[in-house]
C-alpha cells in the first residue's frame, strides 16, 4: 500500500470520527409544579410528537423545584403553580425578567374524600375540633401559601391550625391526602376534583371571602441552553390545542371564568407568611 493511499485512508477515518454539529437541541428540561401535572403530561407528549425533541418534565413543589433548578444550573422552562414563585425566581436571579406568561387560573376550594364523610359545609367548618385537615407546606408549596392567606383573610387561621395534622410536599401530594382519606379535608384547588373524581370532591369556598386567585405561569430560566427552544415550547403550551388539554382536565384558561368564581379576588401578586406563623403553629400543637 502506497504512502498516498495510507494518507487518504487516514483522512477518511478522521472525517468519520467527527460528528456533524446538531443544529437543534434534542432535549428540553421543564421544572413544573405538580398542580399542572395531569395536563402537562399530555402537553409534553404532544410537543415531543410534533418536534421530535425529548421533553423531560420534573414535577414537584414550586419552591423545591426553584431550588433544584438553581443548584443544578439547568432548565429551559420553569412553570410553578403561582406567580409568587416567578417573583421569587427573578429576585434570586434564576429567571429571565418579564419572560413569564399566564397559562391557567387556579381557584381555592375545600377538597374532601368522595361523599364528604365528615359533613363539612364551609371554610368555617374546618375549625371543628374533631376534624383532620391537610394543607400544602407553605414554605415550599404555593398552594400552602394560598391556604394560609385564605384562612388569615377570613380570620380563621388560629382556629383551623390546631386541626392541621399534615403538610403536603406538593399539590399532588396534598390532593392525595383527600383521595386516600388520610384527612377529612384539604385546602386545595377546585381542579383537584377532576384529577380523581371517584375518590375526591370539592366544596366551593364562599366567593366573597377568597382574597386571591392563583395563575399558572410559565417563565424562562437564565440557565436555558437555547432560548429560542424555550420560546418555542411556550408557544406550543399556549396554543389552542394545548389550552384545550388544560380545559379538558378541569383547568380554567380564561380570566373571566376564574373571576366569576371569586369576584372580589385579586389575581396573581405575592403573599408572605406572617412573621409569627411558626410561633402560632407551635401554639396550635399544644394540648387543648
Amino acid at each position: 500500500m502506497t504512502n498516498r493511499l495510507l494518507l487518504l485512508l487516514g483522512c477518511l477515518l478522521c472525517l468519520g470520527c467527527v460528528q456533524a454539529p446538531r443544529s437543534v437541541q434534542q432535549a428540553i428540561t421543564i421544572f413544573c409544579g405538580s398542580a399542572s401535572k395531569p395536563a402537562m403530561d399530555r402537553v409534553a407528549a404532544s410537543f415531543e410528537a410534533q418536534s421530535g425533541i425529548d421533553a423531560e418534565v420534573i414535577f414537584g413543589g414550586s419552591g423545591t423545584l426553584l431550588s433544584q433548578m438553581e443548584l443544578s444550573g439547568k432548565g429551559e422552562i420553569y412553570m410553578p403553580g403561582s406567580p409568587d414563585y416567578v417573583l421569587i425566581g427573578e429576585r434570586r436571579g434564576q429567571l429571565i425578567p418579564d419572560s413569564d406568561r399566564v397559562v391557567a387560573y387556579l381557584v381555592p376550594a375545600i377538597v374532601t374524600p368522595a361523599g364528604n364523610p365528615a359533613g363539612i359545609q364551609s371554610l368555617q367548618g374546618l375549625a371543628r375540633p374533631d376534624l383532620r385537615v391537610g394543607i400544602g407546606n407553605p414554605e415550599t408549596v404555593c398552594l400552602g401559601l394560598y391556604s394560609v392567606e385564605l384562612l388569615e383573610s377570613a380570620g380563621l387561621l388560629d382556629a383551623v391550625l390546631p386541626n392541621v395534622v399534615t403538610f403536603g410536599a406538593s399539590c399532588s401530594k396534598t390532593a392525595n391526602l383527600s383521595a386516600m382519606a388520610q384527612v377529612d379535608a384539604v385546602l386545595g384547588w377546585r381542579v383537584f376534583e377532576h384529577w380523581n373524581p371517584e375518590r375526591m370532591q370539592q366544596l366551593p369556598v364562599a366567593p366573597e371571602i377568597i382574597p386571591r386567585i392563583s395563575t399558572v405561569p410559565v417563565a424562562i430560566p437564565v440557565h436555558t441552553r437555547d432560548r429560542e427552544l424555550s420560546e418555542r415550547f411556550i408557544e406550543h403550551l399556549l396554543s389552542p390545542a394545548s389550552l384545550a388539554i388544560f380545559e379538558a382536565q378541569g383547568y380554567l384558561t380564561q380570566r373571566e371564568a376564574a373571576l366569576a368564581l371569586a369576584p372580589r379576588a385579586t389575581i396573581g401578586g405575592e403573599y408572605s407568611l406572617p412573621d409569627d406563623f411558626l410561633q402560632r403553629l407551635a401554639q396550635a400543637r399544644e394540648p387543648r
